[in-house]
């Protein structure tokens, strides 16, 4: 009867608009007012770092923030430049999403405007300026605009007002000027530019880039670089078709039927970018003139692929064509996960999604597709994909994104071909199809389960506070060998070699039996940070001695490995062919080094100087070389020690000068220690390899 009296009180207040918080009421919104954040102060950050979204830290009597003198940005705060076409909202958007919104409806406006088409009669009584060179063409010939001083983070296309902005529709040549426009931001490095140069807004560039204002310069500089990526990219991730590709390039429309579509305009400056790294056009050789050695406009390109992949929306809608673009994106970014201004691993995952969305982990649905061309590039993307999730995983300690119960295809493989088409007049294998032949992508897709089922059972918050368990390290080190047994003399490094090899056949094999021996570093490296479940539990286990067997062979083949893949970096790097590898054998080294420095071995000394000479298209790797170098020391010194595998590890003393990773000897030095002859049945694993390689001819030697 209290509780009805209650409950029509309560109603009779609703009814006159008034419910009195009753005492409970009030703790509970007494408490939540605690958690409420503070008022919202005036946001008063510059433009630079309002447009990254990150904190504006000004010091008093400073006139820039930390990040404008870090980067020597110039350090404003004009709001004028859009407030004029965006209303004021009651919640106000970000600076450079104003910017974005006034650029567009500028475009909108002067798309409404009316102007001269080019097939307009020169008799027309339209009077207005001819408006559509402008139209077509974002950079006109002969007065590229310059880049403006403020604002330097804001998006490529907002900068310069791109009018109209870039579509899937928009033709290579317009691309062009997008990709090849004034870098936005001048270099730290001042270049000393001969007498009589003409001061123009690409001198950032080097002393040749003023040529980028003329139309056909970019042209054929752009075909250059498209023929370097086919020549060295394209063997190594084999996601295009070279003539198709080359056909759809032709700068001039009236060559192309008319109903082709132009290429997709961030895989234009995708491949553009991965060709700037290996390139050595004069105009790159200049811009290579500075401390470093890095090219600064090959860096821009790959900032402008990935913008201009983000605002065509590849890493959101589902196509054939933006899966390719994330898979090629990937490996073309800097390779240090600990970046904070990269996105490892982001594009790898976009084209994980987009090949689910698209059905391609489905027998049934790859069947359906008819062109044979789409249907191989949709299964070699499927089973990259596949693959360098699972060895991604293993690498960076995390879990992998596919499973084995996500597709049913078993392997890939390529159509056949006739027999009455195998003949003198049939072009020779592409690299895709030369790798199937020779089981690499089978091999490739074996490890791959095995690298995933390690990535599941190690990189666990259980693992890591109790250990791995016994059971687990004995079924990962069965299934390595295993695959070893099966796979490596088929697609590693030969024991002897006939002939010479050619630039796919070294690399692939290389990476081949790089991957498998690395497998075993990544295994030593977790049992020496997690140790062994059944030991850290403190256990009179009767079994103790078989344990401890089976950690002295991950020991030892783990150690094998480094030294193996020391000795493959020291080969490929006497040939010059890390300087065209785009990442493949770059996390290899820098486990295998880091392992050898750790123990104080001078075979270490190979993995540097890979690194150094990775450096020529990744900066990032010369840091790491440079870390390599650092722990070899403090190891000699005696500063570093092994955790869980310090008992099963042997330690290499402190060797004189001569042994140094530094001397003049140390790149081409292997030292004699039983592990280098257990490779394949040789004796001597890369006695006759050195000078066997054909080199590849790109654009310069």
């Amino acid at each position: 009867m209290q509780h009805d009296v209650h409950y029509s009180n309560h109603n009779a207040q609703q009814q006159q608009g008034l419910v009195l918080p009753t005492p409970t009421m009030q703790n509970q919104i007494h408490e939540l007012a605690k958690t409420l954040p503070p008022p919202r102060k005036q946001n008063t950050a510059c433009d630079a770092c309002r447009s990254r979204k990150v904190k504006c830290n000004r010091l008093p009597g400073q006139d820039k923030c930390q990040h404008c003198l870090s980067k020597n940005y110039p350090c404003t705060c004009d709001r004028r430049l859009n407030l004029h076409t965006i209303s004021r909202t009651h919640t106000q958007r970000r600076h450079f999403v104003q910017q974005a919104t006034s650029e567009k409806k500028r475009s909108s406006a002067i798309s409404r405007r009316p102007r001269n088409n080019s097939s307009t009669s020169p008799n027309s009584n339209n009077t207005s300026p001819p408006a559509s060179t402008k139209y077509a063409s974002p950079i006109p010939e002969h007065s590229a605009p310059s880049p403006p001083a403020t604002h330097p983070q804001l998006p490529l296309m907002v900068r310069y007002g791109f009018c109209p902005p870039l579509t899937t529709s928009t033709p290579t040549r317009d691309v062009l000027c997008f990709v090849f426009a004034p870098p936005d931001q001048s270099s730290n490095h001042t270049f000393v530019f001969p007498p009589g140069h003409i001061s123009s807004p690409y001198d950032s560039w080097g002393e040749l880039a003023s040529k980028l204002e003329d139309e056909k310069f970019r042209a054929d500089f752009a075909l250059d670089l498209v023929e370097v990526f086919f020549q060295i990219v394209h063997t190594r991730l084999p996601l295009l078709n070279p003539e198709q590709f080359r056909n759809r390039l032709r700068l001039q429309p009236s060559a192309l039927p008319a109903n082709t579509p132009p290429l997709h305009p961030a895989l234009v400056a995708t491949v553009l970018a991965w060709g700037t790294k290996f390139s050595e056009h004069p105009l790159l050789v200049a811009d290579r003139r500075r401390p470093g050695g890095q090219s600064v406009l090959a860096k821009t390109l790959i900032d402008r692929a990935r913008d201009l992949a983000e605002a065509l929306k590849v890493h959101r809608i589902p196509s054939t064509d933006h899966v390719v673009i994330s898979l090629l994106i990937e490996p073309l970014q800097n390779q240090n996960p600990d970046d904070p201004l990269g996105f490892h691993g982001f594009w790898l995952t976009s084209a994980t999604r987009h090949l689910l969305d698209l059905g391609i982990n489905h027998k049934s649905v790859m069947s359906n597709i008819q062109d044979p061309e789409n249907r191989g590039t949709m299964i070699f993307a499927w089973w990259m994909t596949c693959i360098c999730d699972a060895y991604a995983s293993a690498y960076y300690r995390r879990k992998p994104v596919l499973d084995d119960e996500d597709y049913d295809i078993d392997f890939y493989t390529v159509d056949p071909v006739h027999p009455d088409m195998a003949d003198a007049q049939t072009p020779s294998p592409s690299p895709r199809e030369q790798l199937e032949f020779l089981g690499y992508y089978r091999a490739a897709h074996s490890l791959a389960r095995t690298a995933r089922q390690m990535s599941r059972q190690l990189w666990r918050p259980a693992t890591d506070s109790d250990g791995i368990p016994f059971d687990n390290l004995c079924t990962f080190a069965h299934a390595l060998t295993e695959w070893r047994d099966e796979y490596l003399n088929l697609v590693g490094v030969p024991s002897n070699f006939e002939g010479e090899w050619d630039f796919v056949s070294a690399v692939s094999s290389c990476a081949s039996d790089a991957t498998y021996h690395v497998m075993w570093i990544i295994l030593f490296n977790a049992l020496d940070d997690f140790g062994i479940k059944e030991l850290n539990a403190a256990i009179n286990l009767p079994n103790h001695a078989d344990i401890e067997g089976v950690k002295r062979k991950v020991a030892d083949e783990a150690l094998h490995g480094a030294l193996r893949i020391a000795g493959l970096a020291g080969v490929l790097t006497s040939n010059g062919y890390l300087r065209l590898d785009p990442a493949v054998m770059h996390i290899s080294c820098i486990l295998a080094g880091t392992l050898l420095a750790r123990l104080g071995r001078p075979e270490v000394a190979n993995c540097i100087a890979g690194l150094k000479q990775y450096s020529y298209a990744y900066e990032e790797a010369g840091d790491q070389a440079n870390e390599m170098s650092r722990l070899f020391n403090c190891a000699r010194m005696g500063e570093l020690e092994l955790n869980h595998m310090a008992s099963v590890t042997p330690r290499v003393g402190v060797s004189s000068s001569s042994s140094s990773p530094h001397s003049p000897r140390g790149n081409a030095m292997l030292v004699d220690d039983q592990h280098l002859h257990r490779t394949n049945g040789s004796s001597h694993p890369f006695s006759s390899t050195v000078g066997s390689f054909s080199k590849p001819s790109i654009y310069g030697q």
